[in-house]
Parts: C-alpha cells; sequence; structure tokens
C-alpha cells in the first residue's frame, strides 16, 4: 500500500478554537478582523498576525488546499502567537488545554485528513510535562510544538528536564518553532524579522540542545526543527570546530556536537533545492520530514512536489514525504484511499 503524504509543520487556529479562548481569557483571547475571502488580521493580546491567511481557521479551505498540495495527512498544531510565555503560568496551561482538546477533535474530523500535535505552558515545567502526558495518552496527539525560547531562557535550561524526560518517554515529536527573534531591532525592514529572525531563532535552538548535553543525555528524543533547521545544518562544521579548540564548547557535552546534530530532524522548507539535498546528502533522507508552513505566507503548498524534484533514490523520497514519520506515528502502511474513504 501507498504510504500516505505527510506534511509534519502546519499550524490552526480555528474560530471555535478562538471562541473558545476568549470565554477563558477576555483580554488576550484571539480575534479575527477585517476578514475577506483570502484572510483576515489576527490578534492574541498585543500580537498582531496580518495576515492570517483564511486556511489559518477555515477547514473547508484547509482540506482544498492539502488535495492542492497532494498532501494525505497533515500533523495540524497551535499558531505560536498562542505559546503565550510570558503570561501567567496557568492561565497558558488553560489555553494550552483548550487548543489541545480542539486539536483532537479535529483529529477525529471526517476526512480523516488530521494528526495532531499539542502546546505546552512552556514557563512552568512541570505543568508542561503533565499536560504533553495527558495530550499524548488522553487526546491521542503525538508531541508538542514548543517555541524557540522561553522568554529569553534557551531550551537547555535545567529547569526543562522534566519536559524532555516525558518526551523521550512517551516517543513524542517535538516540532521546534521559532518565536520571539533576536535581533529584532537590527531585523525591522525588509520582512528579515521573518527571513533572518526566524532561522536564527531555530538555531539558538537548536545548538543550546546541541552543546547544552539535552541531546546526548536525551538520545531518543525526536527533535525536528523547521525552515530546514535555520542556519544550524550549514555552519555544523563550524559547531564542531569550535568544540575542538573551546572548552566553554566541551563544558556539557563528551563527544563531538556532531552526534547530538546527527540525532535531530529537519524539515523541507528550504524553498531551494541544492539546500534540500545538502540535509539529504548530509544528515539523511531519514532525518528530513516534509513541511509547509501552512497556511503562513513564508510555507508553501509545493514541498511535496519539490521533494519528487529533487533527484532523491526513490527509498529516500518515500521516507521523506511520509515514511519516517508514518512509522512514527503508526501510519506507515496506510494509503490516501484509506485515509479518505
Amino acid at each position: 500500500m501507498t504510504i500516505p503524504v505527510i506534511d509534519v509543520h502546519a499550524h490552526i487556529l480555528t474560530e471555535e478554537m478562538m471562541a473558545r479562548m476568549r470565554r477563558e481569557a477576555p483580554d488576550i483571547g484571539p480575534t479575527l478582523s477585517e476578514v475577506d475571502a483570502e484572510g483576515g488580521v489576527l490578534r492574541v493580546g498585543d500580537i498582531v498576525q496580518r495576515p492570517f491567511p483564511r486556511g489559518g481557521w477555515d477547514l473547508d479551505r484547509r482540506l482544498a488546499d492539502l488535495d492542492i498540495a497532494g498532501f494525505d495527512l497533515q500533523v495540524l498544531s497551535n499558531c505560536p502567537q498562542t505559546f503565550l510565555y510570558e503570561r501567567e503560568a496557568a492561565l497558558t496551561a488553560a489555553l494550552c488545554q483548550i487548543q489541545n482538546e480542539a486539536i483532537a477533535e479535529l483529529v477525529r474530523h471526517p476526512s480523516g485528513r488530521f494528526l495532531g500535535i499539542a502546546t505546552l505552558p512552556m514557563q512552568d515545567p512541570a505543568r508542561a510535562a503533565d499536560e504533553l502526558r495527558r495530550a499524548v495518552t488522553k487526546l491521542g496527539l503525538k508531541g508538542a510544538q514548543i517555541g524557540s525560547h522561553i522568554e529569553g531562557r534557551n531550551l537547555d535550561d535545567p529547569a526543562l528536564e522534566p519536559i524532555w524526560a516525558t518526551a523521550e518517554e512517551l516517543g513524542a515529536f517535538i516540532l521546534i518553532h521559532p518565536q520571539k527573534t533576536a535581533a529584532g531591532e537590527r531585523t525591522k525592514e525588509f520582512y528579515l524579522k521573518n527571513l533572518i529572525g526566524n532561522p536564527l531563532e531555530t538555531t539558538i535552538a537548536a545548538a543550546s540542545l546541541v552543546f547544552g548535553g539535552v541531546l546526548e543525555r536525551y538520545p531518543d528524543l525526536r527533535v525536528c526543527l523547521v525552515h530546514g533547521g535555520g542556519f544550524l545544518p550549514f555552519q555544523t562544521g563550524r559547531m564542531i570546530h569550535g568544540w575542538k579548540e573551546r572548552p566553554e564548547c566541551r563544558r556539557f557535552i563528551k563527544e563531538s556536537p556532531e552526534a547530538s546534530i546527527r540525532r535531530l530532524y529537519f524539515d523541507t522548507l528550504t524553498h531551494f533545492g541544492p539546500a534540500l539535498r545538502y540535509l539529504t546528502d548530509t544528515f539523511g533522507a531519514d532525518h528530513v520530514l516534509l513541511g509547509s508552513d501552512y497556511p503562513f505566507d513564508m510555507g508553501t503548498l509545493e514541498g511535496a512536489r519539490q521533494v519528487r524534484a529533487a533527484g532523491l533514490a526513490s527509498g529516500d523520497e518515500a521516507a521523506i514525504l511520509g515514511g519516517t514519520a508514518g512509522g512514527w506515528f503508526g501510519l506507515n502502511t496506510t494509503s490516501r484511499e484509506t485515509v479518505s474513504a
């Protein structure tokens, strides 16, 4: 049977989810305005997302776009605007629960086209670990999406150990997504906050996991970096050289950072064929997963076609398009015909 094409990087915030969140937190609950056929403006507290494409909340548009893209399944995650790590932990936890339960409901949508991962109150690691366990064992979600930092604390912060231990124990899929990017003042122009800021955030997050020893302590973590891994994959040699030359790079890891970098996974969202080939050639196709960043403007519906156009061996192509993710999620023998029935 055909392995399903699985998009592992896609965000959702339906109108029902927004309404539930507004009831819980009227001052920061998401709102839509200036809505037209293509999208609107999303506000979450002080955060404004313009545009917020219609597929972000409209399931009919999303399903039509899945068909256009040739995606059989899509892993739904929260919109990064709703991480809300700066808020009081109990409130963020309540809003996470609302989103996670709503995503779990969408997984049961009659189309059969959705999987889901949770969002967590990362500013309270104990709560976050508990919510991850609930999401996986009670709600049937496959893991969690987390931000690239927690209000300036990098992901190797010792307080986060319960989250990593729980994620490894559960075999949870962890998607790391940039938020509140560094160098904000210097990236205001030319959309650099996204073009450079987002990959920079991913790079800092990944390097913290590597040099902080998180991936050495938890070698079975399934951590995926969006946007092709940011700049990290292309600076692996620099990381290795720094570890050899500088004692501070060896403070928490015994082996070369290359070993930990090779434990990471990367999505395909590079918008550049040679970069995609570099990822597969350097880290192996089994460490590259199809990701679209749907519905945002820096995403693409062309990901599956780009993978097929990359000239990869058939087995490598199949691994990227859904074989690896499908194996994790227990779906690697499910065909599109079965999914859509």
